[in-house]
């Protein structure tokens, strides 16, 4: 069977069933239980830390009303961070490469702060598609654009994490390929392209943080334009 660089991003099976959703829970086990001795340990207290700083960067643009969204916006982030830090292992599966999964997370997510909106104050969710002071010939094509960009929204949230995700394994596993392509014949090169893998993984640990992040910002930002 001859392997493909995009091989990676399919869905391994066992006995003909997906593996993704194992891939999915098995992060939430390396998160602690609380026990007796939860607050004099070192990883729960760091872990403690780390949750406690993503919640104040979330809900401090959020007003009061907002913050019911702390432990979904929390927990939704500690998830796509452990996914994607974890899929720069070794012979590991990133479920957020798959558009399936990250169109799953992002649609009901903003769907659900649309719908807020629209219970909550429906005229100034609305007065959104429309600016004010906009000209009277402009006002239906400025409807059209902004109701374009709203419903476009769950979609742009997903394809930024898949495209990023997906271009990063994608380098790493080329300059790999190269380096031990290199290796018998160059040795020189292969060298130095090695010090390029080792800070290209450097470089994709920080996209996995930071992508984790803005995902779960811009759903942030979106709440605040409707509460």
């Amino acid at each position: 069977m001859i392997l493909t660089f995009f091989d990676q991003f399919s869905s391994p099976y066992l006995l003909g069933i997906p593996l993704i959703f194992l891939s999915m829970l098995l992060p939430t086990l390396l998160f602690p239980a609380p026990n007796n001795r939860w607050i004099t340990n070192r990883l729960s207290t760091l872990q403690l830390w780390a949750l406690n700083m993503i919640t104040k960067q979330l809900m401090t643009p959020l007003n009061k009303s907002g913050h019911k969204w702390a432990i979904i916006l929390t927990s939704l982030m500690m998830l796509l961070l452990t996914i994607n830090l974890l899929g720069l292992l070794p012979y590991t599966f990133t479920p957020t490469t798959q558009l399936s999964m990250n169109m799953a997370l992002a649609f009901p997510l903003w769907l659900a702060t649309l719908l807020t909106g629209l219970r909550n104050q429906p005229t100034t969710s609305l007065g959104h598609l429309l600016p004010e002071g906009t000209p009277t010939p402009l006002i239906p094509a400025l409807i059209m654009i902004e109701t374009i960009s709203l419903l476009i929204r769950p979609l742009a949230l997903g394809v930024r994490l898949t495209a990023n995700l997906t271009a990063g394994h994608l380098l790493i596993q080329l300059i790999s390929t190269a380096t031990i392509t290199l290796l018998p014949t160059l040795p020189t090169v292969s060298i130095l392209t090695t010090t390029v893998l080792l800070l290209l993984t450097i470089l994709e640990v920080a996209v996995a943080m930071i992508q984790a992040y803005v995902f779960v910002l811009l759903l942030s930002l979106y709440l605040q334009e409707n509460i």
